[in-house]
């Protein structure tokens, strides 16, 4: 599988060592259980999920696990996100630590209000 090329998450996830499956599969679940109603996706060749738009997506890169499309996210939790790795619409969490639950439910919640409101207008 080239992974240049993910026809679904499935075949994204599959293309990486074990270690970093698991952790692939503990973001999509966490997205999952956040927002139920959000469809699977690969946007910009990276798994995610949309409703209302792009919810989120999420990628593995050589050292960490990135949250991507979270521009207003990273500067609301900024003191939540001081020890991980920002850009201005991406969130890396490190390999070397667990994936922090809450704060991605967090981060996945308010990205789910976002596109409720611009959806709705607001």
């Amino acid at each position: 599988m080239d992974i240049a090329t993910p026809m679904n998450i499935d075949e994204y996830i599959a293309v990486f060592s074990n270690d970093v499956q698991e952790i692939l599969e503990t973001v999509r679940s966490t997205i999952r259980a956040t927002t139920p109603e959000a469809a699977e996706s690969v946007s910009c060749r990276m798994p995610g999920f949309t409703y209302k738009g792009t919810l989120q997506l999420f990628a593995a890169s050589k050292n960490h696990i990135g949250l991507y499309r979270a521009a207003d996210a990273t500067a609301e939790f900024k003191n939540e996100l001081k020890a991980y790795e920002r850009a201005k619409s991406k969130i890396g969490f490190p390999y070397s630590e667990p994936i922090p639950i809450d704060l991605s439910t967090k981060i996945v919640k308010f990205r789910l209000a976002e596109n409720l409101n611009k959806a709705e207008g607001r």
